[in-house]
């Protein structure tokens, strides 16, 4: 094989308590990326598609470029490639845009290389295109992107990620508005100390969510989804939150937050039925503050990266 293309799902992250320790992937958006081995010894980046050339090009300054580049080395392979890059979701949009570009060629490279590394060894590198994309090293994006469903980071120090089960019904609202948060911006406005009530609370609501997911218990998952920590704070960035947030509520869903540092908000619902209404409610809101978006509505994605046709 030659060459291959990779689809990467968007994901969620934070989901309300668990702040850069639970994320989990979706079906739609994600981002797509080809690879191509040549006969010379370098990585490059023929195009990126989608992103209005506001990407680098360099494959050492750009988070598909730097996963595969680092798993060449420690492979000891000196082989080359060529890369195009598919963006098919917003860039600063809350919804991992970098961790699915950074999934989706790391992945892609190993499976040309005959897969030398299993997939949980491929997360690494993965975290190396969001160390260049925000500074900061975090597996809440891309490893749901790269194992599928819910996923938590328990330790980064050594690095222990769980894959955790998925109810059967649980459909993911996530509406898109017109807006941009800078992924750096929305973790330094957020406070450097705690109270410790607040720290108990959200202990407890993290334990909450994931005994929730374990048993499918949707009522829990959704008393559990409060944030005392970081959405108070990052709301001031995204217009409406609250009013947006609760229509998702009315509207039957479980529970609602930001989705990674925003402004995405995402919703939990028991059925399809009524994630397509607090998206349409939740759309009402953004339309009314006179603030374009889109909505995506799926299950929770429990397979990760996709080979494509």
């Amino acid at each position: 094989m030659e060459s291959i293309k990779i689809f990467a799902p968007a994901t969620v992250a934070n989901v309300t308590c668990g702040f850069d320790v639970i994320g989990f992937a979706v079906d739609n958006p994600g981002d797509e990326v080809m690879v191509k081995l040549v006969n010379k010894p370098s990585v490059k980046i023929n195009k990126i598609v989608g992103d209005k050339g506001r990407l680098p090009l360099d494959p050492s300054k750009n988070t598909v470029g730097i996963p595969i580049i680092n798993f060449l080395e420690h492979i000891g392979s000196d082989q080359g490639c060529e890369i195009t890059l598919y963006k098919k979701m917003p860039l600063g949009s809350g919804l991992g845009s970098s961790a699915s570009s950074a999934v989706a060629g790391v992945f892609a490279i190993n499976e040309l290389m005959g897969n030398p590394l299993k997939r949980e060894e491929l997360l690494p590198f993965a975290m190396e295109g969001e160390r260049l994309a925000c500074g900061s090293a975090h597996a809440d994006n891309v490893g749901p992107s790269l194992y599928g469903g819910f996923v938590l980071i328990r330790s980064y120090d050594p690095l222990d990620v769980i894959k955790l089960p998925t109810p059967e019904n649980l459909y993911c609202t996530i509406i898109h508005p017109h807006i941009e948060v800078e992924t750096k911006d929305a973790r330094n406005i957020l406070r450097k100390q705690l109270l410790l009530k607040d720290a108990i609370i959200q202990w407890g609501n993290v334990a909450g969510l994931v005994s929730g997911l374990y048993t499918s218990d949707y009522d829990l998952i959704g008393r559990s989804m409060q944030d005392v920590i970081v959405e108070p704070t990052r709301a001031i960035l995204i217009p409406g939150f609250y009013a947006v947030k609760n229509s998702a509520l009315q509207a039957g869903a479980i529970g609602a937050g930001i989705s990674g540092s925003g402004p995405s908000i995402f919703a939990l619902s028991k059925d399809e039925k009524t994630a397509r209404r607090a998206g349409e409610n939740m759309q009402v809101i953004f339309s009314g503050l006179a603030i374009g978006s889109e909505v995506y509505i799926s299950k929770v994605n429990p397979l990760g990266p996709l080979i494509m046709d």
